[in-house]
C-alpha cells in the first residue's frame, strides 16, 4: 500500500470531509473493566454511529462484536495499546497489536497510547516509532493518543508540556494526536500552534452541566476556538443515560455543517436512544 491508502483512509475518519473529528474511545474494557452487557453493547455501537461520532476506537478482539451494518459511515479505530488499573505502574503501556492485524480486522486506523513522563516513556516512544513505520508501510493512519503522566510530571495540563507531548507523537510519526485540555483553556491555542498534525482534545472530567450535554459541548467549542481539530471522548458519552443525543449534539458542534450520510441523519428519527 501507498501514500494514497492513507490519503483514503484518513478522510473516512472525517465525515464531514471538514478536517474536523469526533472520535468515541470505547475501549475501557481492557484497562477498567466491562462497560456494558453484549445487548447494551449493540445499542451504544448503533447509538454513536447514528448521532454521528466520525470514529469509534476498540481493541481488536472486541472487533468480533462490531456489526458493519450498525456503523455506516463511522469508523473503526483499532487501539494497539494496553495496560490495566490493577497493574503495578497504570502508566505503563505495552502494545497488544499491530496494523497488519488491525488491516485484516477492517480498521480505517490504530491508535497507540504514550505517557510522556512515566517509568517507561522510553519503551512507549519505542512503540510508537515502531507503529508508525508499519502505517507508512500499510497505508494506514495512526493516532496517537499522547498524555503527560507519570512520578515527573508536576502538571498535566502545563501547556509548554502538553505542546512537547503533541509535538513527540508528530516528530516519531502519527497523524493525528489526541491530548489533555490546557490549563487554562484558553492557552491551549499555544499546543495547536505548535503543532504540524491536527489535535484532538479529551473529554476532561464531567461536570454539573453535563445532564443536557451542555458541559461537554461547551468543553468542545472550546477546542474548537483555540485550534483544535476534534474531540475524543468515551466515558463521557457512554456512561450517559441517552448516549445518541449526546452524541448528535456534540457531532452538531463539531461538524456544524452537517455530516455526509443523509441516511444515518434520517435513521436518527426513527431510531431510539441506546
Amino acid at each position: 500500500m501507498t501514500d494514497m491508502g492513507k490519503a483514503f483512509r484518513l478522510r473516512r475518519l472525517s465525515r464531514a470531509a471538514d478536517g474536523k473529528y469526533l472520535f468515541v474511545p470505547l475501549d475501557h474494557s481492557v484497562s477498567d473493566g466491562p462497560m456494558a452487557g453484549n445487548a447494551e453493547w449493540e445499542r451504544l455501537v448503533r447509538a454513536v454511529a447514528l448521532g454521528g461520532a466520525d470514529a469509534i476506537v476498540v481493541h481488536k478482539g472486541r472487533m468480533r462484536s462490531v456489526v458493519p451494518a450498525q456503523l455506516g459511515e463511522c469508523a473503526v479505530v483499532v487501539h494497539l495499546s494496553a495496560s490495566t488499573v490493577h497493574a503495578a505502574d497504570v502508566n505503563a503501556k505495552v502494545l497488544v497489536g499491530d496494523v497488519e492485524e488491525a488491516v485484516r480486522l477492517g480498521a480505517d486506523a490504530v491508535s497507540v497510547h504514550v505517557n510522556i513522563g512515566s517509568d517507561t516513556e522510553h519503551q512507549q516512544l519505542a512503540d510508537l516509532g515502531a507503529v508508525a513505520g508499519s502505517c507508512q508501510r500499510w497505508g494506514v493512519p495512526l493516532i496517537a493518543m499522547a498524555y503527560a503522566r507519570g512520578p515527573r510530571v508536576a502538571d498535566s495540563h502545563d501547556p509548554a508540556l502538553l505542546a512537547h507531548v503533541v509535538s513527540i507523537a508528530a516528530d516519531l510519526g502519527a497523524d493525528l494526536v489526541k491530548t489533555s485540555m490546557a490549563a487554562p483553556a484558553e492557552r491551549m491555542i499555544e499546543v495547536t500552534a505548535s503543532c504540524p498534525i491536527p489535535v484532538l482534545v479529551a473529554g476532561g472530567p464531567a461536570t454539573a452541566a453535563d445532564r443536557d450535554g451542555a458541559g461537554l459541548a461547551e468543553h468542545v467549542r472550546t477546542a474548537l476556538g483555540a485550534g483544535c481539530a476534534g474531540i475524543a471522548v468515551g466515558r463521557r458519552i457512554f456512561s450517559s443515560a441517552d448516549p445518541l443525543s449526546l452524541v448528535r449534539r456534540i457531532a452538531s458542534v463539531v461538524h456544524p455543517t452537517g455530516i455526509r450520510s443523509a441516511a444515518i441523519a434520517h435513521s436518527t428519527t426513527t431510531t431510539g436512544a441506546a
